[in-house]
């Protein structure tokens, strides 16, 4: 069996038969891309249901915008541009609803007595592996929450989802020198919260 018909048309290809109001080469686009751009939504807000909505409104507006683009980014880099801006309107949102609770990078972490941990079976040593382990990608999620906005977007696409400085650039619509100036600080905080996190372990 070859690959599927969608797996062998590029997306330019798809994107001038979405011109023409194809639909089904949109759905095509979108399996390419929604598991990249869903994962970047939930690195942004930290909540899942929310980042589905998030990537499901982003596709709606690029539905809606997609005669409006020229090529002049990657089409991966446009869809993008649009989560991370659904995803700060969602951030803006939630923080005026007062439904979004931030974490301060000087609030100490669990760890006290009023916390309630599952203890480690004393047979199995790598069960508490996985615990630590796990309590550290908390930890980590955390960490990359209380950056603000402007940190945390070039942390996520720049470290996270491996992006190129000059994509990260065009998404943000910032200047190269600025990504990698906040990259520097954003990766620098994330390190000054873990190091209170294996404190606390």
């Amino acid at each position: 069996m070859g690959r599927p018909l969608s797996d062998s048309i590029d997306d330019d290809t798809l994107v001038a038969a979405c011109k023409d109001g194809d639909l089904a080469a949109f759905e095509c686009i979108l399996k390419r891309h929604q598991r990249m751009l869903l994962n970047i939504a939930f690195r942004m807000t930290g909540v899942y249901e929310d980042a589905c909505d998030i990537v499901q409104d982003s596709m709606i507006a690029a539905w809606q915008k997609i005669g409006t683009f020229r090529g002049d980014a990657k089409l991966s880099t446009w869809l993008t541009s649009i989560v991370v801006n659904h995803s700060r309107n969602y951030l803006c949102k939630s923080r005026q609803n007062e439904r979004h609770e931030a974490y301060s990078l000087n609030a100490p972490f669990p760890g006290g007595e009023e916390d309630e941990r599952p203890e480690p079976p004393s047979t199995a040593p790598t069960a508490l592996e996985e615990l630590q382990d796990e309590e550290l990608r908390n930890y980590l999620k955390r960490c990359v929450e209380a950056l603000s906005a402007e940190f945390r977007e070039v942390l996520v696409l720049r470290d996270m989802q491996n992006m190129p400085y000059q994509e990260v650039a065009v998404t943000l619509k910032l200047h190269e020198g600025t990504v990698k100036s906040r990259l520097f600080r954003a990766r620098d905080a994330v390190k000054d919260c873990m190091k209170k996190a294996l404190g606390s372990i």
